[in-house]
């Protein structure tokens, strides 16, 4: 049997990147998926992929910033699949790189309604329906920077420590429920934006910075996601789980 056999899985932000690995992976261990995104070519391309595999999958349009949009994504999940046993809160953006004294207003404040409160509107709508299934596995995903400060990031910096504290508050509040909230905390990660952002010098400096002395992968980020996600973490809420390749040990 499959890991996630029989188990529907809301994943945002899967339209490329850690989501697109952890969408494919997923579907692969038996789940039906739900992929999230703004992007919809992006979105309905990672479908096909899984479908192609053999697997289940549906695209909803979706901006996480916007609380409507996370009560929609919930009731077409259900509407569609009748369950929600997985919820991978994952889409956020990096936002620019400015000191606190001179960063933008209009750019904090969507850093933070999307990578801090788009996680509150998944978790505010998906508990209700975990909870009436006396069972359920939240993600949320956080940073090292959850954890650490970085210069001319502070927005960024400040919604994943937000992740965190909501993260440990949900595990608290709905332990005994059945439902588990855990945050995990990917380094550096080789996606396309970085690849495309980044000069080779700048590519090799931010490796050194991890003690294993490379960038993560979006699949190594997944494979935590899914033990998590499984029923093989049944004693596992309210924690922060770092995949830094070291970073964090310095």
């Amino acid at each position: 049997m499959k890991t996630l056999e029989n188990k529907v899985a809301i994943i945002t932000g899967s339209g490329s990147g850690i989501g697109k690995s952890t969408a494919l992976l997923f579907a692969k261990e038996g789940a039906k998926v739900v992929v999230t995104d703004i992007n919809e070519e992006h979105g309905n391309s990672v479908v096909k992929e899984i479908e192609a595999n053999g697997g289940d999958a549906i695209f909803i349009k979706a901006d996480t910033s916007k609380a409507e949009d996370s009560e929609m994504t919930v009731k077409k999940t259900i509407e569609k699949f009748g369950q929600l046993d997985i919820a991978v809160n994952n889409a956020g953006i990096s936002g620019p790189t400015e000191p606190i004294g001179e960063y933008s207003i209009k750019a904090w404040d969507k850093v933070i309604s999307i990578n801090l409160s788009g996680v509150f509107y998944g978790m505010r709508y998906q508990i209700p329906e975990m909870q009436k299934a006396g069972k359920g596995s939240i993600i949320n995903v956080a940073s090292i920077l959850g954890q650490v400060g970085f210069a001319n990031s502070s927005a960024y910096a400040a919604a994943k420590h937000g992740v965190v504290g909501l993260t440990k508050t949900a595990g608290l509040e709905y332990g005994k429920s059945g439902v588990r909230v855990n945050a995990v905390g990917p380094a550096f990660i080789e996606t396309p934006l970085v690849k495309d952002s980044l000069s080779e010098d700048a590519y090799n400096s931010l490796a050194e910075m991890h003690s294993m002395g490379r960038l993560g992968q979006p699949n190594e980020v997944a494979e935590l996601f899914l033990w998590l996600a499984s029923d093989k973490a049944s004693f596992a809420t309210g924690a922060y789980y770092p995949i830094d390749g070291g970073y964090l040990a310095k």
